[in-house]
């Protein structure tokens, strides 16, 4: 299967690193591969972290200053740090592979707040033998709309290696570094990974249906995602969980995909912690099942 046809599948599961990677398995006991660091783009800069005992003191100020409101920090409540593990089952094989997503950090990104988020994704046991699968998606995305500025993707499938960094513009007046390629998407336009934490933290009381551009490295989408009726249990391995169903609908050129169709279930706790990805497929149904978080 091309690379066009692998990265055009991945948005229609939102995480490109997930089911994007199920999806690649239809055409078709190793170790885990190790995980490699990659190196921050140019102009990204962390945030220095906050000693955990630090105090802080209270400066001295003139009576001028006391009258200037400190700056509001109107970042998404985002846990920097948070390490989320799952195992998919597609049809009746189970812990096929492996998806890690985290929140890597915050910083500034030529100039912007932005949230580091990262995801891997590998095949396992069995499966690995037959198709083997080691990818890694970065996306740095703005720290209070999600808005992707920057969505890398270095994919290492069946031997074959392809690394895509690509630079968001809605003008085409932000420059993309020598390493990196432009791409011309809407305003707001979110990648998949922006596009997960931006579920998270959608009020589904108050908006029952979201819809916003996805870019999945290659095409851009209009997605929509709608809450269901009401919340139900979900059991998973790391635990059972109240959670609520959000229907995903991604649309093609204005024209619905109907090759396929998701859910995703976000549990009823303070975090909105994603336990649960269906995607129901011609040929397979796989389920992407919350392992662990920490």
């Amino acid at each position: 299967m091309s690379l066009r046809t692998t990265v055009g599948i991945a948005i229609l599961a939102v995480l490109a690193c997930a089911v994007g990677a199920f999806y690649y398995l239809r055409a078709r006991e190793a170790q885990p591969a190790p995980e490699v660091v990659s190196p921050k783009p140019a102009g990204f800069h962390e945030a220095p972290a906050k000693p955990a005992n630090a105090v802080a003191a209270k400066p001295r100020v003139s009576a001028v200053s006391k009258k200037v409101a400190a700056p509001v920090d109107t970042a998404l409540p985002l846990r920097s740090g948070e390490v989320l593990e799952y195992t998919a089952n597609v049809s009746n094989l189970e812990n096929v592979a492996s998806l890690k997503l985290q929140v890597a950090g915050r910083g500034t990104f030529l100039g912007k707040s932005v949230w580091h988020l990262q995801a891997f994704a590998h095949t396992q046991n069995a499966l690995r033998m037959i198709f083997e699968v080691d990818d890694q998606f970065d996306s740095y995305s703005d720290a209070t709309t999600l808005a992707s500025l920057q969505y890398e993707m270095r994919l290492n499938e069946r031997g074959q290696k392809v690394e895509s960094l690509q630079r968001m513009t809605a003008t085409g007046k932000e420059p993309a570094s020598p390493e990196a390629a432009q791409a011309r998407v809407l305003p707001g336009t979110r990648d998949p990974l922006g596009f997960m934490q931006y579920l998270r933290n959608v009020d589904w009381a108050k908006t029952p249906e979201v819809r916003c551009p996805v870019y999945d490295g290659h095409k851009l989408y209009d997605v929509r995602a709608k809450r269901g009726v009401a919340s139900g249990k979900v059991t998973v391995p790391a635990g059972d969980y109240t959670a609520s169903k959000i229907g995903i609908r991604v649309f093609d050129n204005g024209v619905e995909t109907k090759d396929a169709s998701f859910r995703l279930y976000l549990a009823n706790d303070a975090a909105r912690t994603p336990v649960l990805l269906e995607a129901v497929m011609p040929f397979a149904t796989a389920r992407v099942e919350l392992l662990k978080s920490r």
